[in-house]
């Protein structure tokens, strides 16, 4: 039998990720016959780090997902500035811009998500494109023109003070600018944090010399000059980066007739309302996750792979328990669950603890005796815990102020110190679901160093924040082995 023709559009972190999932699955290519369709000139990247580019703390290359040969080398059809135009989904064909078609007889819906332009005055041109020194934050070439214009000490205003416009304005005050970040909510991150942590947040970031107009929004961009706010005040700015959130890019799924909600409505085999097309990434919707994060998207793609190889037929998305990372120098920044319960919720246990002066602030929910949401600034041992907690889905120890603080583990034994007392359990790269025991099997199977590690297990390779975590335990392995 011939090999079954799956067609991905779309090769970003999703796309490029179900790619490899599915040559790991299928090396020779005697399953599947994989092409896949991108609209960037270059091969895919983590878009994750692309915050660590703009603050000068890693290389472009670095971040790069694979390497020049790597569609050749697994046999893959990789077609890279390219865009698909329609799907035609009774004869099973791809339209691209160049005139050339692909059919196909499974098709996966990768293409992501773009930015959300607000609605402010002079912030584009007539014909819809950005005007000149505004610039989004999703895209290599978005961080190109960001270090273009940038220049130390210039001052920039960043639009959007949630996760990825922090990211983008902590990067930029490393390299030496005057930011501004203008945000419409009384506090930074809301989807993520309660009012009481985003206060902290600010003013942590503010020590990095970070400036906030929260409750304010952009009235009007003045080119050459900044922003005019809804209040009448102004924010000078060199360069203007917009970071105000993202929707799904769903237009050749509606265009298709297939159902779109706020993204590709997707079941549990992340199958459309078209069975022979599917969806995974920031353009899917399911109601078990959120967009805009690695984990979720990788998931999905272990889990496609699994059906479209015919390797797992029962494989089955079950949805996400999402951790989020404040990616950000010099900031230990955890939030996971439903953290925006208060005191006043009966049916549930909130503790918290507020130190502004020192940059820290952690708050913990219980629901019947397990942990069900937390925010966790400035407190990354108590983080490791509550996480684990988290993840495992245990009971939380008795002493409730002992895992607040970071000193107790789920057995009730003394906090992690180091590598040595984490249980082999522990998640440590989350958006690969890498265990410390994984990564003590691949040290003993000869991956001594962390690139090793990585290579074998693909730990770092997502959001990055587990890296320091991995080089202790390589650090520890090497020095007990």
């Amino acid at each position: 039998m011939s090999p079954r023709k799956v067609v991905v559009l779309g090769y970003g972190m999703a796309g490029a990720r179900l790619a490899d999932e599915i040559r790991r699955r299928d090396p020779e290519g005697e399953a599947v016959h994989l092409t896949v369709i991108g609209e960037e000139p270059h091969h895919a990247y983590n878009r994750v780090l692309l915050s660590a580019v703009v603050a000068g703390t890693m290389h472009s290359d670095l971040v790069r997902l694979h390497e020049p040969g790597w569609a050749g080398e697994h046999g893959i059809d990789l077609r890279t500035s390219v865009r698909a135009t329609g799907i035609d989904r009774e004869q099973r064909r791809v339209a691209l811009d160049d005139g050339s078609t692909v059919d196909y007889d499974a098709l996966v819906l990768a293409t992501g998500s773009k930015p959300w332009l607000p609605p402010v005055e002079g912030l584009t041109r007539d014909d819809g494109t950005l005007a000149p020194g505004v610039v989004t934050f999703r895209t290599m070439e978005d961080c190109e023109r960001i270090l273009d214009v940038a220049k130390a000490g210039a001052p920039v205003a960043v639009l959007g003070g949630g996760l990825l416009g922090l990211e983008a304005a902590r990067g930029l005050a490393g390299r030496g600018n005057l930011v501004t970040v203008v945000h419409p909510a009384g506090h930074v991150m809301e989807r993520q944090l309660d009012a009481g942590a985003g206060q902290v947040l600010a003013r942590l970031l503010g020590t990095h010399g970070i400036d906030f107009r929260l409750n304010a929004s952009a009235a009007r961009y003045l080119p050459g000059s900044g922003l005019k706010l809804d209040d009448g005040s102004k924010v000078a700015a060199d360069l203007v980066v917009v970071s105000a959130g993202v929707r799904a890019e769903t237009g050749l799924a509606r265009d298709a007739g297939l159902t779109v909600d706020r993204g590709v409505v997707v079941d549990d085999s992340l199958r459309t309302s078209d069975g022979r097309v599917y969806a995974i990434g920031d353009c899917a919707q399911h109601p078990g996750t959120v967009s805009g994060l690695v984990e979720p998207a990788w998931q999905q793609a272990a889990v496609l792979a699994d059906l479209l190889t015919g390797t797992r037929v029962a494989a089955r998305y079950r949805g996400t328990q999402v951790v989020t990372k404040l990616k950000a120098r010099g900031i230990d920044l955890t939030a996971l669950g439903d953290a925006h319960t208060d005191v006043h919720d009966t049916d549930a246990e909130v503790l918290s603890l507020t130190d502004p002066t020192g940059g820290r602030y952690t708050k913990l929910v219980i629901r019947e005796d397990r942990v069900t949401g937390a925010i966790l600034l400035g407190a990354p041992d108590a983080a490791a815990t509550i996480t684990q907690l988290y993840d495992r889905g245990v009971p939380v120890p008795a002493d409730r102020l002992a895992v607040l603080l970071g000193r107790a583990l789920p057995s009730g034994a003394p906090a992690a110190a180091g590598p040595a007392d984490l249980p082999a359990a522990a998640v440590v790269c989350r958006c690969n679901s890498v265990t410390k025991g994984r990564l003590v099997e691949a040290f003993r199977a000869g991956a001594t160093d962390v690139t090793e590690l990585a290579s074998a297990t693909r730990a770092t390779t997502g959001c990055g924040s587990c890296r320091d975590a991995v080089c202790g335990i390589a650090d520890w392995l090497a020095t007990t082995s």
